[in-house]
């Protein structure tokens, strides 16, 4: 586990906001590896690149990704719909919708030959989970943690794979992206935590494996606790996220929840 603050947390948290995908879940796993070629060619068009723009594009767009990691995938596509019409190299410009339905055709091709595999008994559902999810989620639900989730993945999908994976009943509210919208559900959780449930800042922590949650703590004084995950071992931490995570500023960092003693105690909870 790392650590990059020294301070101990006095006031005990009363409300957890968690990241979904890649922080809990790993049904997506992989999701990179979807987003990236789908941008390369909807940038590159039928131009044959040379080898130095395909180089100089794929930083590019693996840079993007990167930074954006946590924020609503509509836009992404946006960012996308903005590059392909900068570039100039494909006359088809789709708008930022199109793009978000042909990514989420190919992203859910994987995500539901997963699930097919759950429901036919091939995988269990701690298979897709971060280690120690399950035994952190109920010693929270022991100590009346009051745990949200909100994701940037579609509303509905994001309900289901918390029901196939068995934890949609440890949380209050799961938020996902509204269908058709382009709203920051984060964004939105957080402010109802503190201005319609009357939680204090001080009381309220979220757990993210991007930067943009870990924003969001830091600007709602919230405390930020990151999850450095490394999504095919589901334990371990993925040097790609400690420091992504170190830049955005959370106060603690870890690569999955077994160590559930030092977590309570970032918590300020009781580890007894």
């Amino acid at each position: 586990m790392e650590s990059s603050s020294g301070t101990t947390l006095k006031t005990p948290v009363k409300a957890i906001l968690f990241d979904f995908d890649g922080t809990l879940s790993t049904l997506r796993a992989g999701w990179e590896e979807t987003m990236a070629p789908m941008m390369k060619e909807a940038i590159a068009g039928s131009r044959q690149l040379t080898q130095e723009e395909s180089e100089a594009l794929d930083r590019e767009i693996a840079d993007y990704i990167d930074q954006s990691t946590g924020i609503q995938t509509i836009f992404q596509m946006r960012w996308l719909a903005d590059q392909v019409a900068k570039k100039g190299w494909n006359e088809q410009v789709l708008g930022e919708w199109e793009y978000k339905a042909e990514y989420n055709r190919r992203l859910l091709e994987t995500v539901r030959r997963r699930i097919a595999d759950l429901e036919a008994g091939k995988l269990r559902a701690s298979d897709y989970l971060m280690k120690g999810s399950e035994a952190f989620l109920e010693l929270l639900h022991a100590r009346g943690i009051e745990m949200f989730v909100a994701s940037g993945t579609d509303h509905p999908d994001v309900v289901n794979e918390a029901k196939v994976l068995g934890v949609h009943a440890y949380f209050k509210e799961i938020a996902g992206a509204p269908v058709g919208r382009a709203d920051c559900s984060k964004e939105k959780v957080m402010r109802d935590l503190l201005e319609q449930k009357g939680f204090r800042s001080d009381e309220l922590a979220i757990i993210g494996d991007g930067k943009v949650e870990i924003r969001i703590a830091r600007e709602n004084g919230a405390l930020a606790l990151g999850l450095a995950s490394d999504e095919n071992e589901r334990e371990g931490i993925n040097p790609v996220k400690l420091e992504r995570l170190k830049t955005a500023g959370a106060n603690r960092i870890a690569g999955d929840f077994t160590n559930t003693a030092e977590w309570l105690e970032w918590l300020g909870l009781d580890s007894k």
